[in-house]
């Protein structure tokens, strides 16, 4: 499972690309990271709100709201609330954290063991695991789409560990919380080029 610096590092990198130069800035990456680390938010109610983790912050309609939001203030209104509050790099700085909301915070999730992509109004984890490739034999192949999992996965029977919510229900007072920092080597790799070239940016600005 991604840790919330991992999936800060993905953010980095993605602040780090599409961050004009009239918007980058540390407030910005800033707001890019804050964007990426909200979706976890839900594993502080999981403890009361059972399998609220990877479902209550990681699903698409939170960012197809935004998106709406987004782009009528943007591409409808006559005059963009957030430019008239923030100034001209406002709405382009929204869109990136809004790229830091989806792809780092969710999207890391979604592709590493699942998330709640539709909840509440359907209550099913779907991940985006499998393998894609040619052979000389079978042709292309690929498992990414399976339309008959063996397991439907829902709130009822799934639970993610986190150090907030190690397991369902009441705890003991001796239980071990772990808060992982980086659990592979790609992870480690990762949060190392996305730190190098935050500072490679920041020094170019400055």
């Amino acid at each position: 499972m991604p840790s919330t610096l991992v999936h800060l590092a993905l953010a980095g990198l993605l602040a780090a690309a599409l961050l004009r130069e009239s918007a980058f800035g540390r407030r910005a990456v800033a707001v890019v990271l804050l964007a990426t680390v909200l979706p976890d938010i839900d594993s502080f109610v999981s403890p009361f709100l059972a399998g609220a983790h990877r479902s209550l912050g990681h699903n698409v309609l939170i960012p197809v709201a935004v998106v709406g939001a987004l782009a009528y203030d943007t591409r409808v209104r006559d005059r963009s609330w957030l430019r008239d509050r923030w100034g001209d790099a406002a709405p382009h700085l929204a869109w990136v954290a809004l790229a830091g909301f989806a792809v780092a915070g969710v999207g890391l999730d979604y592709v590493a063991n699942g998330v709640n992509l539709f909840w509440p109004v359907h209550d099913q984890f779907y991940s985006l695991n499998g393998r894609a490739g040619l052979s000389n034999q079978r042709g292309f192949f690929q498992t990414f789409v399976d339309l008959t999992p063996e397991e439907v996965r829902t709130t009822e029977n799934l639970h993610y560990a986190t150090g907030v919510d190690p397991s369902p229900g009441d705890e003991p007072e001796d239980v071990e919380r772990v808060f992982p920092l980086v659990w592979a080597g790609w992870q480690l790799l990762l949060v190392a080029t996305s730190v190098a070239v935050l500072a490679v940016r920041f020094a170019r600005e400055r």
